[in-house]
């Protein structure tokens, strides 16, 4: 737990030295990565968070769905559980006690079996462990709904080296930078 919160502490003050042309331009060369996988064409659905605070930024993925005719759906934290809400406009959503946007109260939560979920993260190593903010929101939510395909997204210098894991960790089936895509290993 120490290791990881010292990753964290490490990516966030590297994070808040990034210029924001950067972030818009690597975020959408990961767009165009997320577009082409094959589990994004065959999706109905994508499940996707709202990026907040130089994350790898999601309204041009979100606005690419609503195009595809792909029906969008972000999450809505209550208490410890993650719930995902379709959203059909960015008005849909306001701003939550952590400051970020969440899908307003009254939208119909999302029940798609052929959906892709596209997942946040604070580090990545290239064996796909990943750490989050700490909350165990998507870890949860994907130990629930693990018949969807997940896709990571990242900048590179958010790669580490190693990262600690816990068998609770979920992993995802792709991470995305805007220089690679790395998948996870079929087990046998």
């Amino acid at each position: 737990m120490e290791r990881k919160k010292a990753i964290r502490k490490q990516v966030f003050c590297f994070r808040k030295e990034v210029p924001d042309e950067e972030i818009l331009e690597k975020s959408r060369s990961i767009t165009k990565k997320v577009i082409e996988l094959q589990e994004w064409k065959d999706a109905s659905c994508i499940f996707v968070y709202m990026d907040f605070n130089k994350e790898v930024m999601t309204e041009e993925l979100i606005e690419t769905a609503w195009k595809q005719g792909k029906r969008v759906a972000v999450p809505k934290v209550k208490g410890k559980k993650m719930t995902f809400h379709y959203i059909t406009d960015f008005n849909q959503c306001e701003t939550s006690n952590f400051g970020i946007a969440e899908p307003v109260e009254g939208l119909p939560e999302a029940d798609t079996t052929d959906a892709l979920i596209i997942v946040p993260g604070v580090a990545f190593d290239k064996d796909l462990h990943r750490i989050g903010y700490g909350g165990g929101y998507y870890d949860r939510f994907l130990s629930v709904h693990n018949e969807l395909p997940t896709a990571a997204v990242a900048f590179s210098w958010q790669l580490m080296e190693e990262i600690p894991s816990e068998p609770t960790d979920i992993k995802p089936n792709y991470l995305i930078t805007e220089h690679d895509i790395y998948r996870k290993e079929v087990e046998a």
